[in-house]
């Protein structure tokens, strides 16, 4: 996979579904920790209701959706969580994809540590607020070039069968009723289906 062609095209919905399996990874302070992306969705703005670039939004916030496809978007939700996404398309399109979910690969004592916890279960990094604390992502992450190799966040082509072939399961996604019926049923959620590290599993039939 070829990433930098791939989040430089124009559909961030085919993006979200081809980045389960992409490694995210980060160096935080010499210590490197990452997880495989398992869950997604996408956002297409300008026309999208339920994206902060909806209708063209232009702030000090939202800027980062106008970078070339690749950059890092992360803000503050709830005044809580802190939500990774990944921006796609050509610069000046703002389109996105939120990273929901991901499987441990590499640091897994450090990602623990993170979480306060002593061994591995799904809530460690099951769900977007969770996926930054475990790989130590925060806002000083947000605008960062995540195909540069020496960001401190990046992500990774999947490799071997693992991360290549895995069946993969569209649902509406989660949490933006307010966008309206249209947008709050799009199809534009994805996650590896058999996969532990999956929040909300049972939240579509």
């Amino acid at each position: 996979m070829n990433l930098h062609e791939l989040l430089r095209g124009e559909d961030p919905v085919h993006i979200a579904r081809s980045l389960i399996g992409t490694e995210l990874i980060s160096v935080i302070d010499g210590v490197e920790t990452a997880g495989r992306i398992t869950e997604t969705e996408a956002y297409w703005a300008p026309d999208d209701r339920a994206s902060h670039a909806f209708g063209h939004r232009r702030t000090n916030r939202t800027e980062p959706f106008y970078a070339a496809g690749g950059t890092s978007y992360v803000y503050l939700c709830y005044g809580i969580h802190e939500l990774f996404n990944v921006i796609t398309g050509p610069q000046g399109t703002p389109h996105a994809v939120l990273i929901r979910a991901i499987e441990p690969t590499r640091g897994l004592p450090h990602m623990l540590a993170r979480r306060h916890m002593e061994i591995l279960k799904p809530q460690l990094s099951r769900g977007p607020g969770v996926v930054t604390k475990a790989l130590g992502i925060s806002r000083r992450h947000n605008a960062i070039d995540l195909l540069d190799s020496g960001s401190e966040v990046r992500l990774a082509a999947p490799t071997g069968p693992d991360g290549l072939s895995a069946e993969i399961v569209a649902t509406p996604r989660i949490g933006i009723d307010g966008a309206g019926p249209e947008w709050a049923a799009k199809p534009w959620r994805f996650y590896r289906k058999g996969s532990r590290f999956v929040s909300r599993l049972n939240a579509f039939k």
